[in-house]
């Protein structure tokens, strides 16, 4: 769910040239928590609604013993196939709660990111642009983020499962509450991390040095940041998936990788670890693997255009709305 807020969070410094136009990081100046979090909010919803669908077939995927009825060659023919068997809007199944979750979660991600990376960067290079102060924002953004956004987690994946018994949001809350206890819905929030932290890193090397190649006079290039941002979404993705397929059961819970190996519920990372490694072997570690970087990709973009465009607007807005009183 996170993955566009974690995957843009990292930006390198962007350079002024007289002929370039608007400065991408110097725009809005006077930017404020409030228009962070509007901002950050639009961009969230934004980019889960957009992407819900093929994040209904990444949960899929990764099911380590999927039913005949939901093993699938690749996305699309899963998406046609959910669309066919199990109706129109099956795909889109649990999206209230994430969108939900996701304007909350990524208000809180953008807000904390901005202030962080100000405040840090004040300290480590006074004036100038940290990598380390972006990096450590980013990281602890990321805490906040998922912090708020993992029981919606919870609640999506199991209505994403093929023949979920949950149509109603409130129907899989109650029964998770009542069967598994309140810690259910962070139980996957360690793993989570484990996930994010990684991403982050791999996410930023990545872009940077696609930067210097694509951008190397760091001017503001919307097309070589929407470009850098995918490639490095897409790396970030396929790295972390193993964890990803970790993250999908300890939220599911799923009912027959649990009875083919062990009882009781799947509490930690190790022990998600070795479930998928008894059921599957190395190769379930990537399931799913196609579908996580098919959505990761235009989910950065989404989620990046959207944020700074909204955050361009609604700064400008305030000026003017400033000059005119």
């Amino acid at each position: 769910g996170a993955g566009g807020g974690e995957a843009g969070a990292c930006r390198p410094p962007v350079r002024q040239d007289p002929d370039s136009g608007p400065d991408y990081e110097a725009l809005p100046a006077g930017a404020t928590v409030t228009t962070h979090m509007v901002a950050g909010a639009v961009a969230g919803i934004l980019e889960h609604c957009v992407m819900y669908p093929i994040d209904c077939v990444k949960t899929r995927m990764q099911s380590l013993q999927p039913d005949p009825a939901a093993r699938y060659r690749n996305v699309l023919e899963a998406l046609w196939r959910i669309i066919r068997t199990e109706g129109l809007w099956r795909p889109m199944r649990g999206l209230n709660v994430t969108a939900t979750g996701a304007g909350p979660a990524h208000a809180l991600y953008f807000a904390c990111y901005e202030k962080l990376k100000k405040t840090l960067s004040d300290v480590i290079h006074p004036g100038g642009n940290s990598h380390i102060a972006n990096g450590a924002a980013g990281c602890v953004a990321t805490l906040l983020h998922d912090a708020a956004m993992n029981p919606a987690e919870v609640v999506k994946q199991r209505m994403q499962m093929y023949n979920s018994p949950y149509h109603r949001v409130t129907d899989c809350v109650r029964a998770v509450w009542q069967n598994e206890g309140a810690g259910a819905f962070y139980r996957s929030y360690t793993t989570q991390l484990t996930m994010n932290v990684p991403f982050q890193a791999i996410h930023f090397m990545t872009y940077e040095f696609l930067q210097e190649h694509f951008n190397p006079q760091r001017r503001y290039n919307p097309s070589s940041h929407v470009l850098s941002g995918a490639c490095a979404g897409a790396v970030a993705a396929a790295a972390t998936t193993p964890l990803d397929v970790c993250k999908t059961l300890l939220n599911t819970q799923e009912s027959l990788a649990l009875n083919s190996h062990i009882t009781g519920h799947i509490t930690g990372m190790a022990s998600a670890f070795r479930t998928v490694y008894q059921v599957g072997g190395v190769t379930a570690y990537f399931r799913g693997v196609q579908a996580r970087v098919i959505y990761q990709i235009p989910s950065t973009a989404i989620a990046w255009s959207v944020y700074e465009f909204f955050k361009y607007l609604i700064t400008k807005r305030q000026e003017e709305w400033r000059a005119g009183k």
